[in-house]
């Protein structure tokens, strides 16, 4: 499938680059650099690059492009897909996924890619099963590598986990506290129109695990409302069928932490925005103007706003901010011309305008410049804790094929995807 990888950084430099058959030129990311000249923003580059003899796959992730180069034509999203695993497995032996990283990482690096693919063809995907194979990096192996000369992370023995036939999870694991935990996570992404209304209105939600449970339990997590999940991404733990026919989710579950499954709310479904912005945006003939945003909770369901922020990016004309919040703190970048709110937490039993919080001032145009055609777009984020905002609820999770009792939590987080919750003024 995959014939060679390259990796390259924001600056258009390919610093790393793994081959599994024959070497590819990395000329051949000419063709990549091209697309993304063309583009405008880097998310904008084209997923699926054709050169005449070969195929070009990439995704986008912390400043880095992972490239890579297929001789025949494949799945594009199984794929991505797999370059996304790639990533998430660098982030979680390495805690982020930098260009700094991965070069203070180099031989764990290609041990990595090595296990993860077998010619060109995915073979062992599972953090926990890799972590057996190839010990994550940590000062005191540096230091007896550097004294030994010991320059290999691989484990001498046969891991536990190719020996069972569940090869997500190892064998005879034993804990002295059993313990599951489940992260229901929704991430918003929408676009508001100056008037209050939605024109667009997605949430992409996914359930994280923490499982640190002895032997080898059987789990069962139902929901009070799964009909309304949608374009699903299941964990190869789950039971196909099982949830085909009662949309439930069974399987026995990878030792630590793991992605269970992954989903998507498209516009087609009613989303409750849980938050308005009242905005007030004028330029005044000659050098000034008038600045002035209320943010308020709307549909939070008793939840508290935390983490509230809005960035504006201010026409290049602005040549300052004068504004004063009624809570929180506010910056504004001269250079880049962004403006940032941070306003922290919001109660929603606070409904009064006059307590809600306010930011006010005026706005310092060049001068001799034209007023500038339209007024800039509100970048909001937030966090609502114990809440998702979709209405999907786990309804009960089950533990089978052990006789202990393990303490079991699930947890609802509503944010925002990075950047992508626009409201126009």
């Amino acid at each position: 499938m995959i014939h060679s990888l390259f990796i390259i950084n924001g600056s258009g430099e390919v610093f790393m680059e793994k081959h599994w058959k024959t070497v590819v030129s990395k000329s051949i990311c000419d063709y990549f650099f091209e697309a993304q000249k063309k583009s405008a923003n880097p998310e904008d580059v084209s997923p699926v690059i054709a050169t005449p003899h070969h195929y070009l796959i990439n995704i986008c992730r912390n400043n880095l492009y992972f490239v890579a180069v297929l001789t025949n034509e494949s799945a594009p999203l199984f794929v991505i897909e797999f370059l996304h695993r790639i990533m998430d497995v660098f982030e979680d032996y390495f805690t982020a996924c930098t260009e700094t990283t991965l070069k203070d990482n180099y031989v764990i690096v290609y041990e990595l890619l090595d296990e993860m693919l077998d010619s060109g063809l995915p073979l062992v995907t599972e953090t926990n099963t890799l972590k057996e194979l190839i010990k994550p990096p940590n000062l005191l192996r540096k230091v007896a590598n550097l004294v030994t000369g010991d320059s290999t992370n691989v484990s001498d023995a046969l891991t536990s986990s190719q020996l069972s036939n569940i090869p997500w999870r190892r064998l005879g694991v034993k804990y002295a506290n059993n313990e599951a935990y489940f992260d229901l996570i929704e991430e918003i992404d929408a676009i508001i129109d100056r008037n209050g209304t939605t024109i667009m209105g997605e949430i992409q939600g996914y359930i994280d695990c923490c499982v640190k449970l002895s032997g080898m339990p059987d789990l069962s997590l139902t929901f009070v409302n799964p009909r309304l999940l949608d374009d699903v991404s299941l964990h190869p733990c789950i039971r196909l069928k099982k949830w085909e026919s009662e949309k439930s989710l069974s399987f026995i579950p990878p030792d630590g932490n793991f992605r269970l499954i992954s989903y998507h709310i498209g516009s087609q479904n009613s989303i409750s925005i849980p938050i308005y912005v009242k905005h007030n945006i004028q330029y005044r003939e000659g050098s000034a103007g008038r600045f002035e945003l209320t943010v308020g909770p709307k549909q939070t369901m008793g939840k508290s706003l935390e983490a509230v922020a809005i960035e504006c990016a201010m026409p290049k004309s602005v040549l300052n901010c004068t504004l004063t919040p009624s809570q929180g703190k506010c910056t504004f970048d001269p250079v880049k011309k962004v403006l940032t709110w941070d306003i922290g937490k919001i109660e929603t039993n606070n409904q009064n305008s006059t307590r809600l919080p306010t930011i006010r001032g005026n706005i310092t145009l060049a001068a001799g410049q034209p007023i500038p055609e339209g007024n800039p777009t509100l970048n909001v984020r937030f966090t609502i804790n114990q809440v998702a905002l979709s209405g999907i609820r786990v309804q009960r999770v089950d533990m089978h094929g052990e006789s202990y009792k393990p303490f079991k939590g699930v947890k609802y987080i509503t944010t925002v995807k990075n950047g992508r919750f626009q409201i126009r003024t």
